[in-house]
């Protein structure tokens, strides 16, 4: 019986295959080069079927792999290598001594393979990624605005907690407009803001050229068509994941975790974390862990390594998140930690826990309980029902019931 696998050198234009029997790599039975057009991967994927190949590796060089993958996929078994993992010994190189090398030291396991999701779980990457690009570009113009004022000598953003709330929108669309006057402007502000209103006309005593105002708003517009598309994509996200409402429900329990941050933990390690084990291997996917660098018996170097930078985001931010709830569990881990380790370390260390905890909640299914000794039910209620309103906005059905049943046990 044929057990036969392939190593392709993946390019933009070209596509170096071969071909070897699977108990003994270093045997090449074929070698061939394909284009990588639609005409190329057709003539690619039949001439693997030919030769009876039951697994493809190939290269995860930049985008290019994934029109491979995608054309493979539902007919071999593939593995996608970390390029760094088959880089070449000095001296001579070519383009088939590489895809050789693939195949020999995939038969040796000595290649790093990435873990790529099924289609239904990319798509989700898909969205929740772009809108992660969305609220970034939202940022960025949110900071030309402020500069924008600083060159007015208009101070608006250091008396307003949010330049892009209600109030703030609504004087910067007065300025835009040609509006001037500061007391004008201050009466539309809102009586809910924390300046006084003699503070408030100061701050905006200042003076914008025509060129400002037209470069205001226009950032003014592109914000709110930000905001429309990032809502659209959250319902978008929010329907693709209806069938693991309950995995996002108890993801929204764990502190520092909204209904954004679970929609993407999903998106990126899948709702039950089945690709990963124990905890430990999450954990060390994700780069949040201390490394290993043994010689001679002695670790090295602790560095961690570099992980999946998108949850290595989404566990920092959480784990900032959840030292700031007051008598919390983490809260108290992290105020003993931080003073021997430092702020950097001990928000380190808070999202590894988190890491752990997440792999328990998503492949074992269990609830997050709330141990802190100071901890106040009504405030974590609040805020479990924030999130939940938040899900019900996007489109989740969540019953009454799974109110009470979020309130924390002392």
């Amino acid at each position: 019986m044929f057990n036969n696998i392939a190593g392709i050198d993946v390019h933009k234009k070209l596509l170096v295959v071969v071909v070897a029997n699977g108990q003994s790599a270093e045997k090449m039975l074929h070698s061939r080069r394909f284009g990588t057009g639609y005409a190329g991967l057709c003539e690619l994927r039949e001439w693997l079927l030919q030769l009876e190949v039951r697994e493809v590796v190939m290269e995860s060089t930049a985008q290019y792999w994934r029109p491979v993958w995608l054309e493979l996929e539902p007919y071999f078994k593939l593995w996608l290598a970390q390029a760094r993992s088959n880089r070449a010994p000095g001296g001579r190189k070519s383009d088939l001594t590489d895809a050789k090398r693939l195949l020999r030291r995939f038969a040796a396991g000595e290649l790093l393979l990435s873990f790529v999701p099924d289609p239904e779980q990319r798509s989700w990457r898909t969205l929740t990624r772009a809108r992660l690009g969305l609220v970034r570009e939202k940022v960025q113009l949110q900071n030309q605005i402020e500069s924008l004022l600083e060159e007015g000598r208009i101070k608006l953003s250091s008396v307003i907690s949010d330049l892009l709330g209600v109030s703030g929108r609504r004087i910067l669309r007065a300025m835009a407009r040609g509006e001037d006057d500061p007391e004008i402007l201050a009466a539309l502000g809102s009586k809910q803001l924390q300046c006084d209103e003699q503070t408030l006309k100061d701050a905006l005593k200042g003076s914008m050229s025509p060129v400002h105002r037209t470069l205001l708003a226009q950032h003014l517009d592109r914000i709110e068509l930000i905001d429309q598309q990032r809502e659209q994509l959250s319902r978008l996200c929010a329907a693709h994941m209806q069938a693991h409402q309950a995995a996002v429900v108890r993801l929204i329990e764990v502190p520092g975790i909204g209904s954004e941050t679970a929609q993407e933990i999903i998106a990126e390690i899948g709702p039950t974390a089945s690709a990963f084990p124990s905890a430990p291997q999450l954990a060390s996917w994700i780069g949040v862990c201390p490394g290993s660098n043994q010689s001679g018996g002695q670790n090295q170097s602790g560095h961690s390594a570099k992980g999946n930078r998108f949850m290595r985001r989404i566990l920092c931010q959480a784990a900032q998140a959840a030292v700031k709830r007051r008598g919390g569990h983490l809260q108290s881990v992290f105020q003993r930690l931080i003073v021997r380790l430092g702020y950097t370390k001990a928000i380190w260390a808070i999202a590894h826990r988190l890491c752990r905890l997440i792999w328990k909640i998503l492949h074992q299914g269990v609830q997050f309980v709330e141990y802190g000794l100071a901890i106040n039910p009504k405030s974590v209620q609040r805020s479990v029902n924030s999130h939940l309103r938040a899900l019900r906005r996007l489109g989740y059905i969540i019953p009454t019931s799974a109110v009470t049943r979020l309130t924390p046990q002392n």
